[in-house]
């Protein structure tokens, strides 16, 4: 079993996390936000290539993931007791009982000088059913350059083409004009007789229940501004075969989040929703608002909250989300993923560009330095 430890840092500090073994992006070129009828569209984008992942693949043995990944999708679809779709992925194996799943979470001390305050900034969950599958940090000027799909809030014209012009002259869906592209792989509930895509992808996309948007605090010091335009990620969209030292997001049910998984998809019990965590990193090199791997101008802290030398924390970015599965789901749902990636949870990851007016980011480094809450 793959043991994946990472930090996560919360409302008032860091928390080190030790969990679980392992497992996301997508576009149409002439309309970056999307109308309710093209909602319908993309609901149903994606292929059954016909596999299931190898149950004995692990992320952190990246040739021979690989290896089994292309097994995999010549493979012919089937299903399994109970319903389970095994398609191109994920596997049975790939799913967690949350009852299982020992508490793992844990809290940093905040230190003197340390910051506490949470500033939330309020975008909507995507009711307007901006879709697509680009991505103009990794993958610019290109259409389909994630080959997944991306649930967006905040700026409305976000896209494979959008420029720091483009973005900073956009509408958003976020209050305060706040015009930042905030961006995540969609979840899917699945199904055998879904409609087909080369990309592989299938099923219904899950509008979330909650998408909580927060900017927090480091426990070993104050934070100073994001510069505008930044551009972050987190997690790694192609862990699978890449290995899982950039796999940063974790999954965990409500009413179980000091249980947090980071290579499973959790089963919840009746009445709790499924949640994704999604921490991005928060120290900032000072100078660069990008850089050439999109991870080396600002990385994560250490276990305990503390930012290498060098860096500057900056206010660390969480994204919550929650999503209530329909009746009798069981292990058919998984986040979109690159066709060899077979939707492994480990996967799941995030996106963000910071388009905030100066005003705004400036109260959000007084509210959380001041240890308030806001928003």
């Amino acid at each position: 079993m793959l043991i994946a430890v990472l930090a996560l840092v919360g409302s008032g500090g860091t928390f080190a996390l030790v969990a679980g073994t392992a497992s996301a992006h997508w576009r149409n070129s002439s309309s970056s936000v999307k109308t309710e009828s093209n909602k319908h569209r993309y609901n149903n984008w994606g292929q059954n290539n016909g596999a299931s992942a190898s149950p004995s693949a692990t992320a952190s043995a990246s040739a021979s993931a690989s290896a089994s990944a292309s097994a995999s999708a010549s493979a012919s679809a089937s299903a399994t007791g109970g319903g389970a779709v095994t398609t191109n992925g994920p596997s049975p194996d790939d799913f967690a009982d949350i009852n299982s799943v020992q508490p793992n979470v844990q809290k940093a001390a905040t230190q003197s000088g340390g910051s506490t305050g949470v500033f939330t900034a309020r975008c909507g969950r995507n009711e307007n059913g901006h879709f697509n599958p680009d991505n103009f940090i990794v993958a610019p000027g290109v259409s389909n350059g994630a080959h997944h799909v991306h649930d967006y809030v905040g700026n409305l014209t976000t896209d494979g083409f959008s420029t720091n012009e483009s973005l900073a002259a956009a509408g958003t869906t976020c209050a305060k004009g706040d015009k930042s592209a905030y961006f995540w792989p969609v979840l899917r509930t699945r199904s055998a007789n879904d409609a087909a895509d080369a990309d592989g992808n299938t099923g219904t996309i899950l509008t979330p229940t909650t998408v909580s948007i927060t900017f927090r605090g480091s426990p070993t010091a104050k934070v100073t501004a994001m510069p505008s335009t930044l551009k972050a990620i987190m997690g790694d969209a192609k862990a699978f075969t890449n290995g899982v030292a950039n796999a940063k997001a974790s999954w965990s049910c409500t009413g179980f989040e000091n249980r947090q998984l980071t290579d499973k998809y959790p089963l919840c019990p009746s009445g709790s929703k499924v949640v994704r965590t999604l921490n991005f990193p928060s120290c900032w090199d000072g100078v660069n608002t990008d850089s050439a791997n999109h991870r080396t101008h600002i990385v994560f802290p250490d276990a305990a909250g503390a930012c290498p030398a060098n860096t500057k924390a900056v206010p660390q970015l969480r994204y919550r989300l929650t999503y209530a599965l329909p009746a009798n789901t069981g292990t058919n749902f998984a986040v979109d993923s690159f066709p060899e990636q077979l939707h492994k949870p480990v996967t799941d990851h995030a996106d963000f560009a910071n388009f905030m007016p100066d005003s705004l980011m400036n109260q959000v480094v007084g509210c959380i330095n001041s240890n308030r809450r806001c928003g």
